[in-house]
């Protein structure tokens, strides 16, 4: 296959140009901020009044229950869609799909699996900011190849920038200890099934899809999280390795050659013994690059051991659980400025999205990109909010939003209608 036809994104991005060790992720719009946190925050406000606090608290709860019963069903839809190529099913599937089936359902997961990335407001990294994350050395000094064509689809998703300590030793501190703060990732979303025949990993079914969530992947090691990956031996280890013993049967053989009609038992052994210095030289320096190589190996295996979330469908419903809260996190703090910080003449959005952006900067201390349309949609939509004429936001009295939520919540299964029940149409 073409590495070209791998699902990597071919859009450019704001990494394009920018060594992604020091890529800082533009306007992150993942509000870090738990969501009950969130509510008590709010519900101190000194200028609520009488039971004001306490309706608010419904109202949070009303929209959470709401929210949760809508994910729900996209919970639903996200396991039906990756059940035939979940890796860790446990049961039988009762009809066996065609090619032309399995493919428009493989298609199905990764547009709906990009849903939840967006809903969950992770960023997919193009294939470009890939490649060059994957080249060179680790901070380890471990440089890792990876092998792309083992790949029939690869997304990688981005959410939050960090940093994380990472010690080294420096010639210029004399070989001394130091713990420095690399930039990270927050977290880390790996989506990807395999080729068929790949050679890399045949004992895995390339049927299967993977899905793999971290936390704080420094984006120099990018590659350490991809299957396939074969640690390359640097140039300085090959030299270290191949100089000594070259030059040892060089030398040898020069003096052999040199000396031939002189040489003397003692100078045969003489000869031999400095090959067998040189190359056991050489030998010495391969089973130290073995050694690095075990040692990176081994620490590669605990780091990941503690940085791994989540793996396959406990990814989906991690991932869907805080997309959901995001959802509600971001309907509250709209609904908390229209209502108690807009007044009659209500906002705009730009104004809305400026006060809540200045608030959550006071909060959580950097700026967050608050998606304030797709706010003040949900608002608008569960009958919170109303726009006017002038494009100006107003909320719904709270007393009228908890009548609303509450009419909405009743209506979700429409069994018992104001005509008759189910049973009684059953019995007529």
């Amino acid at each position: 296959m073409d590495p070209d036809l791998i699902a990597f994104p071919t859009d450019c991005t704001a990494e394009e140009g920018i060594d992604l060790a020091l890529l800082a992720l533009p306007g992150e719009h993942h509000i870090p901020l738990a969501k009950a946190d969130l509510i008590d925050q709010l519900a101190l406000d000194p200028e609520l009044a009488g039971g004001e606090a306490d309706e608010f608290r419904q109202l949070c709860r009303l929209l959470d229950a709401t929210l949760h019963f809508e994910y729900h069903a996209q919970l639903g839809a996200l396991k039906a869609a990756y059940g035939p190529f979940d890796p860790d099913r446990d049961t039988q599937p009762l009809v066996k799909l065609a090619d032309e089936e399995k493919t428009a359902r493989l298609d199905q997961l990764f547009e709906r699996f990009t849903w939840l990335m967006e809903r969950a407001n992770f960023r997919r990294l193009s294939r470009q900011a890939i490649e060059r994350a994957t080249m060179g050395a680790s901070l380890r000094g471990i440089n890792l190849s990876v092998d792309f064509d083992v790949f029939d689809r690869l997304e990688i998703y981005c959410r939050g920038d960090s940093t994380t300590p990472f010690e080294r030793r420096d010639w210029k501190r004399f070989w001394r200890r130091e713990e420095i703060a690399i930039p990270a990732y927050e977290r880390l979303v790996l989506i990807f099934r395999l080729r068929p025949g790949g050679h890399a990993l045949r004992h895995i079914d390339s049927h299967d899809v993977f899905m793999k969530l971290f936390k704080d992947i420094p984006k120099m090691d990018l590659e350490m999280l991809l299957p396939g990956t074969r640690v390359q031996m640097k140039l300085l280890d090959r030299v270290k390795i191949i100089m000594p013993t070259v030059s040892g049967l060089v030398v040898s053989a020069w003096k052999a050659f040199k000396g031939a009609l002189l040489v003397a038992a003692a100078g045969v052994y003489g000869i031999f013994a400095l090959l067998g210095v040189t190359v056991g030289y050489g030998v010495k320096s391969f089973y130290g690059y073995l050694q690095t190589k075990q040692k990176y190996q081994l620490n590669l295996t605990e780091s990941l051991y503690y940085q791994n979330l989540d793996n396959n469908a406990g990814v989906l419903c991690r991932l869907l659980d805080e997309a959901e809260e995001q959802e509600n996190r971001e309907a509250v703090l709209a609904y908390w400025f229209l209502w108690r910080k807009a007044e009659s003449q209500g906002l705009t959005e730009s104004e809305l999205d400026e006060r809540i952006e200045e608030l959550l900067m006071r909060l959580v201390g950097r700026r967050v990109d608050f998606e304030v349309d797709d706010a003040l949609d949900k608002l608008v939509r569960l009958g919170l909010a109303t726009c006017g004429p002038d494009q100006r936001y107003r909320a719904v009295p709270i007393d009228e939003a908890l009548e609303t939520l509450d009419r909405s919540w009743d209506n979700f299964f429409c069994y018992n209608t104001g005509e008759s029940s189910v049973a009684e149409r059953r019995a007529a």
